[in-house]
């Protein structure tokens, strides 16, 4: 559990006295480090009481080519460039924003697996 409310210390140092105690609604969850590999998801109930999909593991994603619209879903191979962080391409993280390497081509991911449950990616030229 992370909690995600207000800092105890004020950016100048200080002690600030919070008002109120932590709250459930605060509270967030542990990154899901989505990884390639056999499809591996799990459903988390959120606070107003919907489900949410969460993809723990991700084989295959749907690319779409801009140029004709047409999506196919392909395999990915391994993740080529993460702007959001380095150490990801090592790792093999999955998230939006990152370039993969697939059967077609390379390809930028344009969903949020960790929150989505879902790989989506636009074919890069």
């Amino acid at each position: 559990m992370q909690w995600q409310g207000e800092s105890v210390r004020k950016v100048t140092g200080g002690r600030r006295r919070p008002a109120q105690k932590k709250r459930r609604a605060e509270i967030g969850r542990a990154p899901a480090d989505t990884h390639i590999g056999e499809d591996r998801r799990r459903i988390i109930r959120t606070f107003g009481g919907n489900n949410l999909v969460i993809a723990l593991r991700a084989g295959y994603a749907n690319v779409t080519n801009p140029k004709d619209g047409v999506t196919k879903k392909v395999k990915i191979e391994t993740v080529e460039q993460n702007t959001a962080n380095p150490n990801y391409v090592r790792r093999n993280l999955l998230t939006k924003g990152a370039v993969i390497k697939t059967e077609l081509g390379s390809a930028r991911i344009t969903s949020r697996p960790g929150q989505n449950g879902v790989i989506n990616a636009l074919l890069l030229e």
